[in-house]
């Protein structure tokens, strides 16, 4: 068992294998935290709980001036009863009051972890894997029954968590804020780290001191964004990749969302993540529950990359699902940069046909094989094929290409309707829009509504008969414009605030529909590349296109800031031409390569324009890449050389059995006369010896990680280098 509760002291207990969680009842029920850090061994602590009267902060009793909420450090706040700090949930009542009274009614542990209905969220395969504890509270004027579920991975160390409300009274209630887990810090002597970027610059590293008052990032754009993505980190100053203590808090949530820390008089600082309470509202009426999406909370002492180990373990193996979640992925090309619209059935077969001679696995038809899709101004939505294009359709091209030796993906946009589309002009109301107001276009296109159940089953049924016409092994499941006139003419005008995250859940029964129908094809979800990077759509596809950016250059800062929470075996990375299609830079088809290597490798070119020796090269790296592919996607990933803090970049993907490496060093601009350069690595076996494959070279364990491997001077800009280490012993 991994959860405790101590009947004399009303403490809680969560423990994993290197944390604890503790919290406790006191005064009159109320929930106190107390620790989230180091494992400790029992709940008995020197810091336990003081009081003290402090000037205007106001008191629950008034005869006890020393408790009052506004300085308690709290489990789950609620808003009005003396606490002026942020709360975690916020209703209203009928009357127009906002007050919440939350106290602790009773708690029930139990072995396993529960699905949350209609949401992602991570998983145990067997009940021994995990505890789950559920603490009841309840506001006994409106009756309002809230649960707070935390689980407990005992051997992962990590701890979710999710609250679910219930009405029980007699009146409808507006959930106006409804945070998914909050922690009261004792001190702020922290950093934040979080993911910030943009369109093809996503997941940038951004380290900053906390400050007084209020911090956030968040997303109001109806999905995670390429302009933040829902994780933050709290560490200390000394913090490092490889000591020091981290926590992290990764939101298992696909829309618009919210991570706050705010510090207040006494210096405590409160942490909270949920969905964004902007333009948020949800009726919640008699006997009707909400359940929030889920909480991933990583506490280590051993710095970021230990962090991201876990992360990296627990979203491989407890959140993505189904057949292609231990699976080798395959080498593909997609014909996107090679062609965009313009292309026929020749055109796409012979490419296939060079790519099959360099031995790519994977062809990925991309946009503008449907409808009259001669441009992003039309049809979207019309997935039927464009014959003019494809006269023989999609079963015929796709039997071509598996008789060449490869599969046959294809790309989709099923959220996304053209107001130039028969879906469109049969069904206006379909879109995401308000009445009276302009209908706001983003390349060409409106959001469809999926909060609306009838657009939902349209859209498997569409999805489903392309599926079920060809031998499609692989989908690209795209999103290429944020919710605006977020409005839907299904619901009623007082749940109009409620759309945005109807959508979410329709748009996870979509998901959850069509992937489960067709088990055999591996889904990758994109959103302009990295738009929607989160653990909700890894739940249901266990890869995502990382960036639009195919730069290799830009795409050292994307992938490593990616890395810091998502597993290699999630993030697609391709090889294109040059100069590149979005920065214009001319980097070596090698340097391309080992920067692909570094995730799922593909290509987006068109290699009927490549010489012999460069498809030569496109050979040699597709065969390395297949001898060292298990170790890159599923072997333990650290983080040697940040891009964010000097101009070179560095890796090392190591198997679990650590008899075999990968290290990848990329140094982006020669130096005249500069200086040599080695790199201290990680993760290997001291007591062995390696042998680097490509230079013969063999080095004991210990001095690689302690003294370093030095890399090859750079004598031009953009070089790069990978080795392999393979254990002698």
């Amino acid at each position: 068992m991994a959860i405790y509760f101590d009947q004399e002291t009303k403490t809680f207990h969560l423990q994993t294998s290197q944390s604890s969680y503790l919290f406790q009842v006191v005064n009159n029920n109320y929930l106190a935290h107390l620790y989230w850090g180091k494992r400790v061994r029992s709940t008995s602590m020197p810091k336990a709980l003081r009081y003290i009267d402090r000037g205007f902060s106001g008191n629950p009793n008034k005869e006890d001036r020393t408790f009052s909420l506004d300085t308690l450090p709290q489990e789950y706040p609620s808003y009005g009863h003396t606490d002026f700090r942020s709360p975690a949930l916020h209703i209203e009542s009928p009357d127009g009051s906002r007050i919440t009274d939350l106290r602790y009614v009773s708690h029930e542990i139990e072995a396993g972890k529960q699905a949350l209905t209609g949401l992602p969220s991570t998983y145990v395969e067997d009940n021994s894997e995990a505890d789950t504890l559920k603490v009841y509270l309840i506001d006994a004027l409106t009756q309002l029954h809230v649960t707070l579920i935390y689980t407990v991975y005992s051997t992962r160390n990590v701890i979710t968590r999710s609250v679910l409300f219930e009405n029980k009274g007699t009146d409808t209630l507006s959930l106006q804020k409804v945070a998914s887990m909050s922690v009261d810090f004792r001190d702020t002597e922290f950093e934040m780290i979080n993911l910030p970027g943009a369109h093809v610059r996503e997941r940038d590293i951004e380290r900053l001191r906390l400050r007084r008052g209020m911090q956030s990032i968040e997303s109001r754009r109806g999905s995670s964004s390429h302009h933040q993505n829902p994780f933050i980190a709290l560490v200390r100053e000394e913090t490092t990749e490889t000591k020091g203590d981290v926590y992290g808090l990764s939101f298992v949530y696909s829309g618009n969302f919210k991570a706050e820390v705010e510090i207040d008089q006494t210096n405590q600082a409160r942490v909270m993540m949920g969905i964004n309470d902007f333009d948020f509202n949800w009726i919640l009426k008699q006997s009707s529950v909400f359940q929030t999406p889920e909480v991933v909370m990583v506490y280590t002492d051993q710095g970021l990359n230990d962090m991201s180990k876990t992360y990296h373990d627990l979203y491989g193996r407890r959140l993505a699902r189904g057949k292609h979640r231990d699976k080798q992925r395959p080498v593909l090309i997609n014909n996107w940069e090679a062609t965009y619209f313009d292309f026929n059935e020749d055109k796409i077969l012979t490419i296939a046909d060079k790519a099959k001679d360099a031995g790519v696995e994977l062809f990925v038809l991309d946009d503008g094989w449907f409808g009259q899709r001669d441009d992003d101004f039309t049809s979207l939505g019309d997935w039927f094929v464009d014959e003019a294009k494809l006269p023989n359709g999609l079963k015929s091209l796709a039997e071509k290409i598996n008789a060449m030796g490869m599969q046959f993906g294809l790309w989709f946009e099923p959220e996304m309707v053209s107001p130039e589309s028969e879906l469109y002009k049969a069904h206006p109301d379909w879109c995401l829009h308000v009445p009276n107001r302009r209908r706001s276009e983003s390349r060409n296109q409106l959001v469809l509504d999926f909060s609306r159940p009838d657009v939902c089953q349209e859209m498997i049924t569409r999805v489903s008969a392309i599926l079920e016409s060809a031998p499609i092994s692989y989908v690209k499941w795209d999103m290429n414009r944020n919710m605006t006139e977020i409005g839907s003419s299904y619901w009623p005008k007082d749940q109009q605030q409620e759309v945005a995250h109807r959508y979410m859940l329709g748009l996870y029964h979509v998901m959850e529909t069509i992937t489960s129908r067709f088990p055999e094809i591996l889904f990758e979800s994109c959103s302009g590349g990295g738009g929607r990077f989160d653990p909700g759509m890894l739940h249901y596809m266990p890869q995502t296109w990382t960036s639009d950016n195919t730069d290799a250059i830009s795409r050292l800062r994307i992938q490593y800031g990616t890395s810091l929470v998502y597993p290699i075996s999630s993030m697609g990375s391709h090889v294109s031409e040059v100069p590149n299609h979005q920065v214009g830079r001319t980097t070596p088809l090698e340097t391309r390569g080992h920067v692909a290597m570094d995730g799922n490798l593909g290509y987006e070119l068109d290699v009927t324009k490549l010489s012999d020796e460069e498809i030569r090269g496109i050979k040699d790296q597709v065969d390395l890449y297949k001898s060292i592919r298990k170790t890159i996607q599923y072997g333990d990933f650290y983080r040697l050389v940040s891009p964010f803090e000097t101009s070179n970049y560095g890796s090392i993907h190591v198997n679990k059995s650590k008899d075999e490496a990968v290290f990848i060093y990329v140094h982006t601009l020669a130096e005249a006369n500069g200086p040599f350069k080695s790199v201290k690595l990680l993760g290997l076996d001291p007591d062995k010896d390696y042998r680097i494959i490509e230079t013969g070279d063999i080095f004991s364990g210990d001095s690689l990680m302690h003294i370093g491997l030095n890399v090859p001077f750079a004598k031009h800009d953009f070089k790069s280098t990978l080795y392999r280490l393979e254990a002698t012993n």
